[in-house]
């Protein structure tokens, strides 16, 4: 199985960023707990704070792979570029937010992806992108 982790912008500042909403462990440190966790497991990370780069490697990886989990950050709220490429693409996507975004400034209460996400997952901080990796299984 070959599942990807896609993260937006800001996330690579986690473990430094608002540690009282997004907590002290870098995603590098998580990821390799991961990959452990699962070593029957493909897993794969990609980063970007370019919303064109998101949507390029949803594309690339969107009819190969058998998952994707995604944590467009910020984008979710404002990429309908995003939410279609999600959309185009035949691999499942499960939704991530570290943070519950409905506790959140209202503006984050729209999401452009979840109308074409297999699912969601918010609010579990980093335990969330395992949740999701799980509903692959």
């Amino acid at each position: 199985m070959e599942i990807i982790i896609i993260n937006g912008p800001n996330l690579n500042l986690l473990g430094k960023r608002e540690p009282e909403v997004y907590g002290n462990m870098t995603f590098d440190a998580f990821f390799d707990e991961l990959k452990k966790k699962y070593p029957n497991i493909s897993l794969s990370y990609f980063q970007s704070n370019i919303e064109g780069e998101l949507i390029d490697k949803i594309q690339e990886v969107g009819f190969s792979y058998d998952g994707i989990i995604l944590n467009a950050a910020a984008y979710t709220h404002t990429s309908v570029g995003i939410g279609d490429a999600v959309k185009a693409i035949a691999t499942p996507v499960i939704e991530v937010h570290i943070s519950n975004t409905f506790s959140r400034e209202t503006f984050r209460h729209q999401s452009f992806i979840s109308p074409n996400a297999k699912g969601i997952i918010i609010g579990f901080g980093l335990k969330s992108y395992e949740l999701a990796l799980q509903s692959f299984l």
